[in-house]
């Protein structure tokens, strides 16, 4: 869903490591990553937020070092609430509600200004 909106605006392939907009592609790659374990761990049960990544990593094409970054920061996102939430609490549910504002926010913003 984030990602798909990011397939319709941003251009192919990167020619430089580093575009304008990769501070805020690489936040939306963590924030990605914890959506896909707080949901999950609420009874989710699905790679949507996984295949919401590899979907953004399809539309970037990345060279390598910059594609490795992008992987990171997902599973850093990942991990960061896997050692704080173990079982779905209120906390938790609120946490995904943020991150997915911040994630549509995110999305938006680099579809406004990069888009083509």
């Amino acid at each position: 869903m984030v990602a798909a909106l990011l397939l319709a605006a941003l251009p192919g392939a990167r020619a430089a490591s580093l575009v304008p907009y990769d501070e805020k592609l690489m936040r939306l790659a963590e924030v990605l990553g914890s959506i896909h374990y707080l949901r999950n761990l609420c009874g989710e049960e699905s790679n949507q937020w996984r295949d919401q990544m590899n979907t953004l990593l399809s539309v970037e094409k990345p060279e390598p070092l910059r594609r490795a970054q992008l992987i990171a920061r997902f599973n850093r996102g990942y991990r960061s609430f896997d050692s704080v939430y173990v079982t779905c609490t209120e906390q938790a549910l609120k946490a995904v509600d943020r991150y997915m504002a911040e994630a549509r926010d995110l999305t938006r913003e680099i579809n406004n200004r990069y888009g083509e």
